[in-house]
């Protein structure tokens, strides 16, 4: 499988977070985040839910995790990937199919999760940098996404 169009680097207050894009587990939600990527939906977007030893949440445009993208959302692709430390996965709410535009990456291995939310990246470079986001539920004065693009 080629990499190239499937990397997205998320700029952030903390540094640069390189993710391996997944088609191959969830081919239309990688398509839809290079669509929102590709409209600047991210950029400037809040981690606004960020547990030590969990994950941090962004993807928000209201920056307070009830928000998504003026799309409609979409139906899951649960897959076999397990959550573990780097894993970039779809935030939902209660219904398996209302994924939007929200994603979490896991600071540490998250297995209750598995098949449950749709698996769609791996950060390759910039854990640490993801380790550094400031945590909270809401985060007072919340790290950001300062530019998402692919390449």
């Amino acid at each position: 499988m080629s990499d190239e169009g499937n990397t997205l680097t998320l700029e952030t207050t903390k540094g640069d977070v390189v993710i391996k894009l997944r088609p191959d587990l969830a081919p239309n939600h990688v398509a839809h985040i290079k669509k929102l990527a590709g409209e600047g939906f991210y950029d400037g977007v809040v981690f606004h839910r960020v547990i030590e030893g969990f994950m941090a949440q962004t993807g928000c445009p209201n920056g307070t995790g009830t928000g998504g993208s003026k799309y409609p959302n979409l139906k899951q692709e649960f897959n076999a990937e397990p959550h573990v430390r780097g894993t970039a996965s779809m935030a939902r709410a209660a219904s398996p199919d209302s994924a939007n535009s929200q994603f979490f990456i896991c600071f540490n291995d998250a297995r209750f999760l598995d098949k449950q939310y749709t698996v769609w990246g791996q950060v390759i470079s910039g854990m640490e940098n993801v380790d550094k986001i400031k945590r909270g539920e809401p985060v007072r004065d919340p790290d950001k996404i300062i530019s998402a693009k692919i390449s």
